[in-house]
């Protein structure tokens, strides 16, 4: 039995899709049902046997911070895909992060020991990834340490990782992934969803910074090949290509027959934006939407390498550009 955390995610909702096409006997985990849905949804801009295989998947209320909730989902489980997390970047909602991130992978970590799960595949993040030196690639071997400016999301990815190392010491074969920025279907609301949404309307604002983005189709096919192969005890950079925001909100806006956007938001712009949000939100109590570190991200150049994995298991990634055009084709579909 394969058991998937954060099933009704991004990642999730995608392994479930791919694991349920190659008659995988999957167990899922969901905290609320309404967002069952979506999985659906995710599916059927795969397929048209959706039913099909969404009725494979036996699905188990739980939540990963509640311990006694998970003892029936590990039930003869030999494989677990963790994939369940809190990302945010707003200070407020730490605490929230650490419960989930951290204590919540302990609680997978510690039904994986006590159930003798035989491999155990964690989606963490390139945020838990050190920086390279000077204009260097990141690779897996970047340590990543504590620094004023780490973002409450880094920290708390870090701390993941450190509960998942530990189920290596305690006998259970342990992958750990580090996608870039994922860009996928379904969710448009949240996270890089928002980015087709808003680039539908039109989209004139730019920086210049430069991180790595992959589809969520190739981290979902990465985790299973790492899981299917002889590796542990590993990590693995999941970045397809490493481009500008620019670039990114470029190539979307064509897709929906937008103008590449033109106004270029320098550091002090969006420092005064950050400000502005900052007011707004002590009046009126909503969600920081600019946050000292997601303005940081939207300038750093960072540059990362996925040739560990393309070198251990032979898999190749997705172009960035064929990314963008089935996550646009799909959000026209809506």
């Amino acid at each position: 039995m394969i058991l998937v955390t954060g099933g009704t995610g991004l990642v999730g909702a995608h392994l479930l899709y791919q694991l349920t096409s190659q008659n995988k006997e999957v167990r899922a985990i969901y905290r609320t049902s309404s967002r069952l849905q979506t999985v659906q949804k995710v599916f059927s801009y795969y397929t048209d046997a959706v039913d099909d295989l969404f009725s494979r998947i036996d699905w188990v209320q739980a939540d990963i911070t509640e311990v006694p909730s998970l003892e029936k989902a590990f039930v003869d489980v030999d494989f677990v895909y963790h994939a369940a997390a809190f990302v945010s970047f707003d200070p407020k909602d730490y605490p929230k992060m650490r419960q989930v991130n951290i204590e919540g992978t302990a609680h997978i970590v510690n039904y994986a020991i006590a159930c003798n799960v035989k491999k155990l595949c964690f989606v963490s993040s390139i945020a838990a990834i050190g920086d390279a030196v000077h204009t260097e690639l990141v690779t897996e071997e970047n340590d990543w340490v504590l620094e004023d400016n780490s973002s409450g999301y880094a920290i708390t990815k870090h701390g993941a990782e450190m509960e998942v190392w530990r189920a290596s010491q305690e006998g259970v074969d342990v992958i750990i992934v580090n996608p870039g920025v994922i860009l996928g279907a379904g969710f448009w609301e949240v996270n890089t969803g928002l980015l087709f949404a808003k680039a539908a309307k039109g989209f004139s604002f730019f920086t210049e910074g430069v991180t790595g983005f992959v589809g969520v189709s190739d981290v979902a096919a990465a985790m299973r090949r790492l899981m299917a192969s002889n590796l542990k005890n590993e990590r693995f950079i999941l970045v397809a290509e490493n481009v500008s925001f620019k670039s990114l909100f470029s190539q979307i806006g064509q897709h929906f027959g937008k103008k590449a956007p033109t106004i270029y938001m320098s550091k002090r712009k969006t420092s005064l934006l950050r400000r502005i949000d900052s007011v707004v939100t002590f009046f009126t109590g909503r969600k920081r939407k600019i946050t000292r570190n997601s303005e940081r991200s939207l300038h750093r150049k960072t540059y990362y390498t996925s040739e560990k994995i393309k070198r251990s298991v032979g898999f190749e990634f997705m172009p960035l550009k064929t990314v963008i055009k089935v996550v646009a084709d799909s959000y026209k579909r809506e």
